[in-house]
Formats: structure tokens, sequence, C-alpha cells
């Protein structure tokens, strides 16, 4: 069987979870845990209140103080903004979508006996499939952009992968050996390339067709990310200072 081009992505992001759910699995065989994870975009929707699979944390400790960690996010966004077009607005242009997200961070840790204080910073890569754009929000920002009454737009895109930067904190709260409750603050700036071509039509007192091509689009992954986590390690002995994943 041939797969089509949108058919192999998709296989090729289902196994990079499946290969950092395996990794994150036998690094962590005695610790799990259970998170509620939100996006809220600049501009946009919120994201599904539940992602529905993220595994993050997982990584090295270059020594006390420092570590190097990465991990993995599936989240159900339910709009996000295009940005670079030559009208601006505040409303979502694409989605609802599925976007995975994979960091890439440089952890400060301070470590107590029951509380763990990290900062952190790095890069990120995302890639949003299963596409839609919200026409709805598109006619309307064309209608304000030329001062119409009416606007129907047409696009074909090109969908890339994209990435940007993030920084944030995290505080754990062992309660006790066995149970922690994890609360973390991210801020993203990234965007991936998303090029419109197409035309859209309408008009005041007469109707007319304009064809477009919006080669500078970018989708807007620029906002704040929230975790709730609990952490449970069922090992015996384990001290609070010892790495953990966190969700």
């Amino acid at each position: 069987m041939v797969l089509t081009s949108k058919e192999a992505k998709q296989v090729m992001i289902y196994r990079i979870v499946f290969i950092l759910l395996m990794v994150s699995t036998s690094a962590w065989g005695q610790q799990f845990g259970l998170s509620f994870s939100y996006f809220i975009p600049k501009n946009g929707y919120f994201s599904t209140p539940i992602s529905p699979f993220s595994i993050r944390g997982i990584g090295v400790d270059v020594n006390r103080f420092i570590a190097l960690e990465t991990g993995a996010s599936l989240y159900r966004m339910s709009g996000l903004n295009v940005k670079d077009l030559p009208f601006e607005t505040k409303d979502a242009l694409v989605g609802p979508n599925f976007t995975i997200l994979v960091p890439a961070e440089i952890v400060f840790q301070l470590k107590g006996s029951t509380l763990e204080f990290d900062v952190k910073g790095g890069v990120f890569g995302f890639y949003g499939f299963s596409q839609k754009i919200n026409y709805g929000n598109f006619d309307r920002a064309i209608r304000n952009y030329e001062n119409w009454e009416v606007a129907n737009s047409n696009f074909t895109y090109d969908n890339k992968p994209g990435w940007g930067f993030l920084f944030g904190t995290e505080l754990t709260i062992y309660v006790t050996q066995q149970l922690g409750i994890s609360l973390e603050c991210n801020y993203l700036m990234g965007d991936s390339e998303f090029p419109l071509k197409g035309d859209y039509t309408g008009g005041t007192t007469a109707l007319e067709t304009r064809q477009v091509e919006f080669t500078d689009a970018k989708i807007d992954l620029t906002g704040l990310e929230f975790s709730i986590g609990v952490i449970f390690d069922t090992g015996q002995g384990s001290s609070p200072a010892k790495r953990r994943k966190r969700r």
C-alpha cells in the first residue's frame, strides 16, 4: 500500500510519540504521572483542556543544578492565528487541529527536601496536522480589510513544520516520598510557514473576484502553556532530590 504525503507524515509523528513513550517507560519504570495541560495562544482559542498525550522532563542531569530535558506533547488546538498577511486579525484563522510539540531545554534546578524549583529555557519544534482553515473568521477579516459588506474566500495551503523559543518555570511540591504535585508555566514564541494561494469574491454594490497569493503567511504559535501534574513514585526509599519524570 502506498501512503500519501499527508498519511506518511502522520505515521512518522505516531512513531516519534511511540518511541518517546517507550524511552520514558524504560528510564522511569517506577515513576509515572498524570497532568492537565492547557495552551492559551496570543491570538486564537484555548486548546482542549486536557492534552491527549504529554511526556515531558525526559533527560539527564549534567550536575546537581543543571539538566538537559526533552519530551513531547500532543495538543488538540481549537484555533490558531495566521500572521504576516496583508491584514491583521486577533481571531483564529486555522483550526481545530492536532499539534505535536517537542522541546529541547536547559533546566536550572534548585532542589530541597520537599520542594524543587526549576527555571528553564530552550527551543521547540512543532507540527500541526489535520489542518483546517476557519473560513468564517477569514472572510470576516477580508471584509474588514477590503471594507466590503460580503466576502467569500477559497484557499489552498502548504503546511510545514515550525520551531520557536520557550522559557518558563516549574514548581514541584513533594507531599510524601511517593507523591508530588507539579505546577508549570512556559511562554512559547514560534511559527511555521503556511503559504496560502487562492481567491476571494466580494464587494459592496457589485461583486468582484481577486486572485491572491500570501507566500509569507505563518501560523503563529505564541502563548502560554500551563500544566498541573501529579507524580507517583512506586520505588522504595526514593528521595525527592533524585530525578523524577514530570508528567
